[in-house]
């Protein structure tokens, strides 16, 4: 029957339960809402403002063509703004904008030098704009956030000279020490080349008519050698043999007696002369053969025709005068004063010696040839190992020579370069918007201060709600009190509410409101006060 008269336990979510925590403390919860963020909202506004200014600067590519100019400067730009990142945020130039600007002196902020400067360092801001497509560095922001807007704007001007500026000293000095190194270069490779060219010159100094490119010639030479040397030869054996002939014909004259002189003499030296023409006329014919009449040998042969035709004219002469003299006094008379025959006799003595002359000079000259001939010879001889020395030192100097030519190139190039960046026609930074004058602080965001402050009332309020229901030891629920009580309960008593308690009731609930209204129009009125204010 108690089992009967109990009701039934509600399962899930007691929605009496908390209704009646709102109903006894929705004063308590709306006035910590307020509170918090009433305290919030007022931190936001004793903060002190920081301002932000900040400037685009474009990367800009170099004006001149790569075609025609290329680039001495390394184009790895983030490593470079990296570089000169690190050189403007030195300790020496952030000092010197500091003092500039008399930043971070406040009356009762007593800071050192490099608490300045990393504070400086704190408020300033790189952000790198890269291309969604190539991811190439194409533009940068420069940020600088001060409590002053107007000094933000200008520290952030300064900053970006300072990029500006160091941008186009690090490229120029960049670029003028690629040109240098290449010169250094240059000149060693110069003075390479020079000891290479001098090493050459000497070699062929030192084996003159030795080299490969002489061959044609020395052989050229070496044949006209040979073939004077073929005359000469033939010359001389010709010589040899008109001194045998002209010796026999002296031993004749000199062994005749003195009446077979006076008798035959005559015929006998007519007939010798009538031999050597013959000799010498077959000799012009074979050199005839084989050279031109204004040959030495043939105009020598001719000579000596003439002169032994002209003997031959004189003993005719002769040989008619005498035949009409006396016999018998042309054999009393002794050899040597038979005026023809003495004439004679001197002649072929003068011719003799004249031929000794000839073949002794034939003999020098032929030795003189075999000399030269050997020597041209020992040339030829040498010119394989000439060209193998030749082609060494030839190495050696086409690359000299090639890397010589390679570090000019370089270095002409380096130079038109530095030229061009001296002239501020290379990748240079451009600014697209200048540095900005901050109409609103970016801390504190009194927006969001708000908003912070709206979520910690409301968890202050339902931490205070919760507080101070946990601490009421009053009962308020009939499921309480029937845990509290053994016996179950078989009846109830009716609330009775009189007048009065009616009036409270009321005015309970427009307390509640009154302060519900009153606090959300003074968050809406501090949000739009914030908003419009900034």
């Amino acid at each position: 029957m108690v089992d009967e008269l109990e009701e039934p336990s509600s399962e899930g979510l007691d929605l009496p339960k908390y209704w009646g925590i709102v109903r006894r403390r929705h004063l308590h919860f709306l006035i910590s809402v307020f509170i918090g963020w009433v305290a919030v909202w007022a931190v936001s506004w004793v903060l002190p403002p920081r301002y932000q200014s900040g400037t685009l600067i474009l990367v800009e590519q170099p004006t001149m063509p790569k075609d025609y100019v290329t680039p001495n400067v390394t184009d790895d730009l983030q490593a470079r703004m990296q570089s000169i990142t690190q050189q403007i945020l030195s300790r020496t130039r952030l000092l010197h904008i500091i003092q500039q600007y008399n930043l971070y002196s406040l009356p009762h902020a007593d800071r050192s030098a490099d608490e300045k400067v990393e504070r400086m360092r704190n408020d300033t801001d790189i952000e790198l704009v890269r291309d969604a497509r190539s991811d190439q560095i194409t533009a940068f922001n420069v940020y600088y956030t001060s409590r002053d807007p107007h000094i933000a704007q200008r520290v952030t001007g300064a900053l970006t000279n300072l990029f500006i500026n160091e941008n186009l000293e690090v490229r120029q000095q960049q670029s003028e020490d690629t040109t240098r190194f290449l010169e250094t270069q240059l000149e060693g490779a110069r003075e390479n080349l020079a000891g290479q060219e001098e090493k050459i010159r000497v070699f062929k100094a030192q084996h003159v008519g030795e080299m490969p490119g002489q061959l044609a010639s020395n052989l050229q030479i070496l044949s006209g050698l040979q073939s004077q040397l073929q005359s000469e030869e033939d010359a001389l054996n010709a010589a040899r043999q008109q001194h045998v002939y002209l010796q026999t014909l002296t031993d004749e004259y000199r062994s005749l007696e003195p009446s077979a002189r006076a008798e035959g003499g005559g015929t006998v030296g007519l007939q010798a002369l009538d031999q050597e023409l013959d000799k010498l006329r077959a000799q012009l014919a074979d050199l005839s053969s084989s050279y031109t009449d204004r040959h030495p040998d043939v105009r020598k042969l001719k000579e000596q025709i003439a002169e032994t035709e002209k003997q031959r004219d004189r003993l005719m002469k002769s040989l008619k005068t005498n035949s009409a003299a006396d016999t018998s006094e042309q054999n009393a008379l002794p050899v040597d004063g038979d005026p023809t025959q003495a004439s004679m006799l001197l002649q072929v003595q003068s011719q003799l010696r004249s031929n000794q002359l000839e073949i002794r000079n034939r003999e020098h000259s032929v030795a003189a040839l075999k000399i030269k001939i050997e020597s041209y010879q020992a040339r030829l001889n040498e010119e394989p190992i000439r060209e193998q020395q030749l082609a060494d030192l030839t190495r050696g100097y086409d690359q000299s020579k090639a890397n010589y030519d390679d570090l000019l190139k370089k270095k002409n190039e380096s130079a038109m370069a530095t030229s061009m960046e001296l002239l501020q026609q290379g990748e240079r930074f451009r600014i697209i918007d200048p540095p900005s004058f901050p109409q609103k602080p970016t801390f504190p965001n009194r927006l969001k201060f708000c908003g912070i402050g709206l979520g910690l009332g409301l968890m202050l309020g339902i931490l205070v709600a919760a507080a101070f229901e946990m601490l009421d030891p009053r009962i308020h629920d009939e499921k309480e009190l029937k845990k509290l009580l053994p016996p179950a309960i078989v009846s109830e008593i009716p609330t009775i509410m009189n007048p009065s308690d009616r009036e409270a009731e009321t005015r309970r609930i427009w307390i509640a409101c009154a302060t519900a209204s009153v606090v959300l129009v003074a968050i809406l009125i501090g949000t739009a006060f914030t908003y419009l204010r900034g």
